[in-house]
């Protein structure tokens, strides 16, 4: 009899688009709608770098759908208090034409010190993720499982591709996200560590030769968290709709739970170098899911869909104990539909109106509260 699972619990953060329903631009909210939302939500919302940014977090869910009720939740009341401020909100990963140059910078000693730094670099930062936290007790345990997860992040990616636009530009690309976030430092794919000492030895020697002030400003794609019992991935742009968010979520957690029941059973997963799988992620954001990425163990091209239905495989022995099994199916939806970045660019194709994405991405938000 097979040993059950750990819970795997999960922290999500999403990061909304604040919109003038008139312009459809980016619109500064002045710290309302985060004011307002910290009587209702405490911790749970935050500002931005960008007064037009607006960042809420789950509380810790057992499992996801508790997760998606807590989105859901969290959708519904930000919506709800920009719409008091005369505001819409969407979810994409960047807007599609405004101007970085046009947004202000939140007045918080935090984020001045990261444009002091960073200048330009940080300014232009306009861009909107998803992280999501899966807890893992053991940190050693955890390192193993984010050495080995590294592999499934471009598949991971490219089913979440949803910022083809920037500055009013068909960028080409199904994720244009992760080039403007490529200008920080200590960003992309995360390096191999053998040890969680060799990884907080890594942290110490940044921190004490003053490249950062604390852990935190390690924004890899995925990292094992320096003050949580969690390995967090952070590769993934914001997601349209609920349904599409809380797919990928469950496909983390799915992920993270087999290559623990493999590891504890001493049969890990093949960690590839990471210089293959830079070649896997770039695929992924220029193409998202309707391009080709690498089998690293046949060593051949092939559809990024079939690759995404093997990884389905992969799980599925772990989906029903997670309870996550509707929630990953959603996964042929997205895959015959498209994901947000192909959605935004049909309605581009259309009606060659940016006002008209916007629009979209605005309605897409709230569908499924």
């Amino acid at each position: 009899m097979s040993k059950k699972l750990p819970i795997f619990t999960l922290g999500v953060e999403e990061e909304y688009q604040i919109i003038d329903p008139e312009t459809r631009d980016l619109r500064s909210h002045l710290s309302k709608i985060v004011d307002g939302a910290k009587i209702i939500l405490n911790e749970q919302v935050k500002a931005e770098m960008h007064q037009s940014v607006v960042e809420v977090g789950t509380n810790i869910c057992k499992n996801v759908k508790e997760a998606k009720d807590e989105i859901r939740f969290l959708r519904s009341k930000i919506v709800e208090l920009a719409h008091k401020q005369g505001l819409v909100v969407g979810g994409a990963g960047t807007h599609p034409f405004s101007r970085w140059q046009d947004q202000p910078i939140t007045d918080d000693p935090r984020y001045h010190h990261i444009v002091n730094e960073l200048q330009d670099a940080a300014r232009s930062n306009l861009i909107f993720g998803m992280h999501c936290h899966v807890g893992i007790e053991n940190r050693d345990i955890g390192l193993q499982l984010m050495n080995q997860a590294t592999y499934f992040l471009p598949h991971i990616f490219a089913l979440s591709t949803n910022s083809p636009f920037w500055e009013g530009r068909n960028t080409g690309y199904k994720s244009f996200r992760t080039k403007v976030f490529d200008k920080f430092p200590r960003t992309g794919l995360p390096e191999y560590f053998d040890s969680v000492q060799s990884y907080d030895n890594y942290l110490d020697t940044l921190v004490k030769t003053g490249c950062i002030d604390n852990p935190k400003k390690i924004w890899w794609d995925l990292r094992l968290h320096p003050f949580y019992d969690t390995i967090e991935f952070r590769i993934t742009d914001m997601s349209l709709t609920v349904d599409e968010a809380m797919c990928i979520v469950a496909i983390i957690q799915a992920i993270v739970a087999k290559l623990y029941k493999l590891t504890v059973s001493n049969t890990s997963f093949n960690i590839y170098r990471i210089a293959l799988i830079k070649e896997n992620k770039f695929r992924a954001a220029r193409y998202g899911i309707e391009g080709n990425m690498i089998d690293f163990g046949l060593k051949e091209e092939v559809e990024t869909k079939l690759l995404l239905h093997e990884l389905l495989e992969f799980v599925d022995d772990v989906v029903d104990e997670l309870g996550s099994r509707d929630e990953i199916n959603y996964i042929h939806t997205i895959l015959n539909e498209g994901t947000g970045a192909d959605k935004q660019l049909r309605v581009f194709e259309q009606t060659q109106d940016l006002s008209k994405v916007v629009d979209m991405i605005t309605s897409e938000f709230t569908r499924g509260l």
